[in-house]
């Protein structure tokens, strides 16, 4: 059984990787796209990676153009509108299928270790969020609605920090 820092991903710009370069951090892996409107929660998310990116956590995100055809952009694209819109600097991956006959091994992993509301593996839409500690297990999930704000108290838990002393998300 391979562990999810042995899964075959790709770098926005097509480089073939791994998760192994961010074995040993805390990782929040979400499903993104850039029409959506949920899609202001990248400004969330890179204020929750730069808070605690120095205590090794880091925000991975996966583009997904399944849910309503949001992310139709080239990989130019996305990183243009992110890095200019939302100031994104945490990193982005290629765009993937979250579910289906095509998921991502990636997504096949995270929703069967951690399964949504009454064990539906189904993503439900854009900016679902798995939390994973910094052994590589699927600590939570966290359904698209779920403000990145939210889960401050979470990622720092699971980083071992305290938010109430370091909190500027507000």
């Amino acid at each position: 059984m391979s562990t999810l820092y042995q899964i075959p991903v790709a770098l926005l710009d097509g480089t073939p990787t791994t998760l192994a370069p961010y074995q040993g951090k805390v990782l929040l892996i979400v499903n993104v796209a850039s029409k959506c409107g949920l899609t202001p929660q990248y400004a969330g998310l890179e204020a929750l990676y730069r808070q605690y990116r120095d205590q090794g956590f880091e925000v991975l995100g996966f583009p997904c153009n399944q849910f309503g055809g949001q992310e139709p952009g080239t990989p130019q694209e996305i990183q243009s509108f992110c890095s200019t819109t939302y100031k994104v600097t945490f990193p982005l991956f290629g765009k993937i299928d979250v579910n289906g006959d095509d998921t991502h091994p990636l997504y096949t992993f995270l929703k069967s270790a951690q399964p949504g509301i009454l064990g539906t593996e189904a993503i439900k839409w854009n900016f679902a969020k798995f939390l994973v500690s910094r052994d590589g297990q699927v600590v939570q999930r966290f359904a698209p609605t779920d403000a990145p704000e939210s889960l401050e108290a979470s990622v720092s838990s699971c980083l071992g920090v305290s938010s109430s002393s370091k909190s500027s998300l507000g």
